[in-house]
């Protein structure tokens, strides 16, 4: 237990004999990221953080290219930490990338989630036949080779453009920061597993009841696409944040706790 928890830099807080909530981040991010939010569910839940293999504070040595070469590599790592702290009934919430990864651990393990929130989820970034995901492949090529040439450029490039809000240039900053501290190699790698899956395939498996958070403004993950998602898995509900880019949880927190809130303690929902 003790070589999981200090391998993902896992962090509790909140209430010890409460239900659990696993907050689970994005890519070229770290568990920082949901600082604006996961204390809102402390006086109710027990809150769980961590960094993913290769992001943050954890182990360099927790990242092995080959189990990470997939995000069922990450979906396992989700279920280690569960498992360690005997978690049961968890609400798992996952943002971005992470979003498919714990959509992928409750399929694996559906006896131990609860409950699902999935914050500008994507199952497939390429397009592809009548399916819009918002990249083109040779769009995913690009990325990738600029990636391979100048992960720092990229980074400076990029990261406004995920977050959005350029009337706020400090949170384009901040997740350029945030990149720059990944390593170079390690985002590459996590890049292309990102960017190049497909899961579409297992979302109408998902029978966890999900929220589906979707920005309305998000040049990463479509509207269109949290509507896919939403429709495609027999449990979602999707709620339309009015936010703009791919980080509510650091640019609209008040508007992502309030949408999370009644769902995570069992309140039922209104689409939008």
């Amino acid at each position: 237990m003790d070589d999981v928890i200090s391998r993902l830099n896992v962090r509790e807080s909140g209430r010890p004999d409460g239900q659990p909530i696993l907050f689970a981040h994005g890519f070229g991010c770290d568990q920082h990221m949901w600082r604006f939010v996961a204390p809102a569910f402390e006086d109710d839940f027990r809150v769980v953080l961590f960094d993913h293999a290769g992001a943050g504070s954890s182990d360099p040595t927790a990242y092995d290219p080959q189990r990470h070469g997939s995000l069922t590599g990450y979906a396992e790592d989700v279920l280690a930490v569960c498992a360690a702290l005997d978690l049961r009934e968890v609400v798992l919430v996952g943002h971005s990338v992470s979003a498919m990864i714990v959509a992928l651990a409750a399929l694996a393990e559906p006896e131990r989630v609860a409950r699902l929130v999935m914050v500008g989820p994507s199952p497939r970034y390429i397009d592809d036949r009548d399916y819009v995901g918002g990249f083109s492949e040779a769009d995913i090529d690009e990325l990738l080779e600029s990636l391979d040439s100048n992960y720092l450029g990229w980074s400076s490039a990029m990261a406004p453009v995920i977050m959005g809000n350029p009337d706020r240039p400090s949170l384009g900053e901040e997740l350029t920061e945030s990149f720059c501290r990944t390593d170079p190699a390690i985002a590459r790698r996590f890049a292309e597993v990102t960017f190049t899956s497909d899961n579409r395939s297992e979302l109408p498996l998902v029978r966890t009841p999900t929220l589906v958070l979707q920005c309305r403004n998000d040049a990463i993950a479509p509207v269109g696409v949290g509507e896919y998602v939403a429709r495609t898995m027999p449990e979602a509900t999707l709620v339309l944040l009015d936010a703009t880019g791919h980080c509510p949880n650091l640019s609209a927190p008040d508007e992502t706790i309030a949408a999370m809130s009644p769902f995570v303690r069992g309140e039922a929902l209104v689409a939008s």
